[in-house]
């Protein structure tokens, strides 16, 4: 039984997660609340998540979620979402109820819908924050830093394990643009035997090496713990890119026996729980070399 999740403002949703695991709560149902009640929360906007979130360059918010189960096939998402306070629900609704697995843009809006989901006015999802920033950046060209990406992993009592992404996705992107978090394999994925993993950062950039698959593997054919499994994976990619294009990149990892790990380019605080913790703790991951070794080793 532990949970995890990505950067420092998830320490609420992980405190949450760690509540309704506790409880008896099944992984994916508490991974789906503790998500939409971050993406429902204005204030999360500012960490590029949900409602509150900075809108594309064109004033519209347009926002990626995705769920995994550790099942075989057990994956839904949507991308370029309108309208829609809580992303991550329409997605656990595509796992449970489309025949398709993503669905983006107006075919997501549309199935949100027909769900029962209340589809919003653009104004409804911004707040004084992004509409301010949004006037800044047309005016000044002003562009905030960051890539945040909530993630979540919960491993219940039952042994289930599943994860969840929300984005907004980056700042005044082109309208339509989908980055790594609502694909199988880049910005998330799980696997009931071995554990699961979740990235955030630069998407365009993750995209290109599908990390979250990569550490899972690593945790099943290498039988790496899963700091280990996310050093291996970041160290791989960082030899891959010039060092003038280093990009942002976090990774996040658990194994079926409740063990976490992160691995990063930057400085990257994580949250977590497990049993017998009396609290949820905060690690900070630094930035790893193209050797894979943290500064001073």
């Amino acid at each position: 039984m532990a949970v995890l999740g990505t950067w420092a403002f998830s320490e609420s949703a992980v405190d949450q997660l760690r509540s309704l695991i506790s409880s008896g709560r099944q992984a994916t149902d508490a991974v789906e609340e503790a998500l939409a009640a971050a993406e429902d929360d204005p204030g999360t906007g500012r960490h590029i998540v949900g409602r509150g979130g900075f809108p594309n360059s064109a004033g519209v918010l347009e926002c990626d979620a995705a769920i995994m189960e550790g099942g075989a096939g057990r994956f839904g998402a949507v991308a370029a979402l309108r309208g829609v306070g809580s992303p991550v629900r329409v997605a656990r609704s595509v796992m449970e109820r489309s025949p398709h697995s993503l669905l983006v843009g107006e075919g997501a809006v549309g199935f949100a819908r027909e769900q029962g989901f209340t589809v919003e006015p653009n104004e409804a999802m911004l707040t004084p924050h992004s509409t301010q920033a949004y006037q800044e950046f047309v005016e000044k060209k002003n562009q905030p830093s960051g890539h945040d990406t909530l993630g979540l992993i919960a491993l219940d009592l039952m042994g289930n394990i599943t994860v969840g992404v929300s984005t907004s996705g980056a700042p005044f992107k082109s309208p339509g643009r989908v980055g790594d978090s609502p694909l199988p394999g880049c910005g998330l994925y799980a696997d009931h035997t071995v554990g699961a993993a979740a990235a955030t950062g630069d998407g365009d950039k993750i995209m290109c090496f599908c990390p979250s698959f990569h550490v899972v593997q690593q945790m099943k054919q290498k039988g790496s713990c899963p700091g280990d499994a996310c050093r291996a994976v970041l160290t791989d990619i960082l030899c891959r890119v010039e060092p003038a294009k280093r990009f942002e990149i976090g990774l996040i990892a658990m194994n079926m026996k409740g063990e976490v790990g992160a691995a990063s380019s930057v400085e990257f605080p994580y949250t977590f729980w497990k049993r017998d913790m009396v609290k949820v703790q905060t690690c900070i991951s630094v930035p790893l070399d193209s050797h894979g070794d943290k500064p001073g080793e």
